[in-house]
């Protein structure tokens, strides 16, 4: 047996339809595409969400436009409430220790600490943000702030 001699069983491979070949062929005619119309002729053909010259659905909901800024950088946030309640005093807090506590879910985005609620024990807080009265709130209650 050579190459040329090698050919797939017999109705393993189907011909394609050539349409569009004479009126009295298979698909003559219209070749498919119905009667006339936008749709029946050549070129190129509607763009996605043409409506038809009426008010296209996107235009009446625009919540649903805009656009995903790839550049904006997004924190896990932690507020001092959460630092109050779960920390006893003079504890090194770091992201790692944050994780592993189930403050913050993962350990891929940046920590901020914000300045919602009081701190009352002294903390060492180490992350990569801190909002101007989370750091004036931590450094009140003798605690020190480091950033990554």
């Amino acid at each position: 047996m050579m190459e040329h001699d090698i050919a797939s069983p017999k109705g393993a491979r189907r011909a394609r339809k050539r349409v569009g070949r004479g009126d009295a062929a298979g698909g003559g005619s219209t070749a498919g595409r119905g009667m006339k119309g936008q749709k029946s002729r050549s070129g190129r053909g509607l763009r996605p969400g043409f409506e038809g010259g009426q008010m296209p659905l996107i235009k009446g909901l625009p919540m649903k436009r805009g656009f995903n800024n790839r550049y904006k950088t997004y924190y896990a946030l932690v507020d001092l409430d959460t630092l109050q309640e779960r920390f006893e005093a003079n504890t090194q807090v770091t992201p790692e220790l944050l994780h592993e506590l189930g403050i913050i879910r993962r350990t891929k985005l940046p920590v901020k600490v914000v300045g919602d609620g009081e701190l009352q024990q002294p903390l060492t807080v180490a992350a990569h943000k801190f909002t101007a009265s989370a750091r004036a709130k931590i450094e009140a209650a003798g605690g020190s702030v480091t950033e990554l």
